[in-house]
């Protein structure tokens, strides 16, 4: 019997909001500051495009139990569109594939256009993106020059904003569901204006709770980590970050002992439904919990002490 490697790295717990920078993946990314944090465990919350940056939160040890939760979160964006150019994968990192004037359109013709945006919608993923087609990613079948049927989903834009329309940039601000693809977005309104699009610049300001205000830079953290690794611990947020947006519960110690045994409990004052962030009465962040048909509560995600 051979014998259980030992795990490389530190134990770290904690979220870090990263401004990811454009021109590397997602991956690369949470590769480079788990090297700085020399962190045995960690992932991030949902894919960026290479050409995209900005928020891009980051879950190192018992915080990855939070990471679900922030992948089904709504996100924000900034874009900047580039009319009258499509391109094969709907942004400037593609060949250009067709191009057509930019018409004459007015501030209040284009809202009427993007009011057909906002609210509940149907999109068709891109062809260059990671969803998989009989278990190979789309995007390398794109690659192949291979073009596969593709079933419209639906989505969500809360908030669709003109912020500038000048000659053929439009800026736009997206606030929508998760699963939401801003480049099929751009070339959708581009293909409603008459002239195609793409997109430009993608920054992300928004990942469920946290914001570009959260956000560090790599160089910011290859700098503090010539300082030692308590200065970069220092900008982890707790997990309970992640769903600050749950109602909590403060469990006193002999209830919290149960859940932290695996057995759903009756605590008073419950919600009725859904999960719930349980503290212990010493102010510690144990968990998450779901509320059940019977009103008991039944550990979820709980932390390891």
């Amino acid at each position: 019997m051979g014998r259980r490697r030992n795990a490389k790295g530190r134990k770290v717990d904690g979220i870090l909001v990263l401004n990811k920078p454009a021109g590397i993946t997602s991956n690369e990314a949470l590769q480079k500051v788990k090297r700085l944090f020399h962190a045995q465990k960690a992932g991030h919350t949902g894919s960026l495009d290479k050409l995209a940056h900005g928020v891009l939160p980051l879950c190192f040890g018992e915080a990855t139990k939070m990471s679900g939760f922030l992948l089904d979160s709504d996100k924000a964006y900034h874009t900047v569109c580039r009319l009258g150019i499509s391109t094969t994968t709907g942004d400037a990192a593609g060949e250009v594939t067709n191009e057509q004037p930019v018409p004459a359109i007015r501030a209040n013709e284009l809202e009427t256009i993007l009011d057909r945006f906002r609210g509940d919608i149907m999109q068709i993923p891109p062809m260059h993106s990671a969803l998989k087609y009989k278990g190979e990613r789309l995007y390398k079948l794109a690659y192949q020059g291979i073009e596969v049927e593709r079933e419209a989903r639906p989505v969500t834009i809360h908030e669709l904003s003109l912020l500038r329309l000048e000659n053929d940039i439009l800026e736009i601000f997206v606030r929508c569901t998760k699963g939401t693809y801003i480049r099929t977005l751009v070339e959708d309104i581009g293909h409603a204006i008459g002239c195609g699009a793409h997109v430009s610049d993608l920054m992300r300001t928004a990942a469920g709770p946290f914001r570009d205000t959260d956000m560090h830079d790599l160089d910011e953290l290859e700098s503090l980590a010539g300082l030692g690794l308590e200065a970069l611990d220092a900008l982890l947020l707790p997990a309970e970050r992640a769903v600050a947006t749950m109602p909590e519960l403060t469990l006193i110690d002999s209830v919290a002992y149960y859940l932290l045994q695996g057995q759903a409990v009756q605590v008073p004052g419950a919600p009725v439904a859904g999960y719930v962030r349980l503290f212990h009465e010493d102010g510690r962040f144990l968990g998450l919990g779901e509320i059940l048909d019977d009103g008991r509560v039944a550990p979820r995600r709980m932390l390891r002490a």
